[in-house]
């Protein structure tokens, strides 16, 4: 089972990022599905979630009407970005968790992150 997360890079503030997270080597369609972020020295935090069958959604608050999460087919998530602000510098994970979308870490499957950097 693999989690591939894409997509990162720089940006200025006020632009757009549009990652992607692409999973395989199992069906994903039971699955929650959740983006997180760690900065230098911080702890790994929730970002977005998306249920398993891709109807509901959840944000942290300081992501909420700038971030999108979204899933295409069982297998794909993806979270577009705007308004990206230098707060938002850190490494983006992707993780998937058997039926439920916590917003804490206890998530089944990792992958291996996306650094997202956005200068001012």
């Amino acid at each position: 089972v693999q989690l591939q997360a894409s997509g990162g890079g720089l940006v200025q503030a006020g632009g757009s990022l549009r990652l992607s997270c692409a999973a395989s080597g199992r069906s994903f369609g039971n699955y929650a599905m959740g983006w997180f972020r760690q900065a230098p020295g911080k702890e790994r935090e929730f970002v977005a979630g998306v249920n398993r069958f891709g109807s509901s959604t959840v944000y942290a608050d300081s992501v909420k009407g700038r971030f999108s999460v979204s899933r295409e087919g069982l297998n794909t998530m993806y979270l577009q970005m705007n308004s990206l602000q230098t707060e938002d510098t850190a490494v983006y994970y992707c993780a998937a968790r058997a039926l439920v979308m916590p917003t804490t870490t206890s998530y089944d499957y990792w992958g291996q992150g996306t650094q997202v950097t956005v200068s001012s």
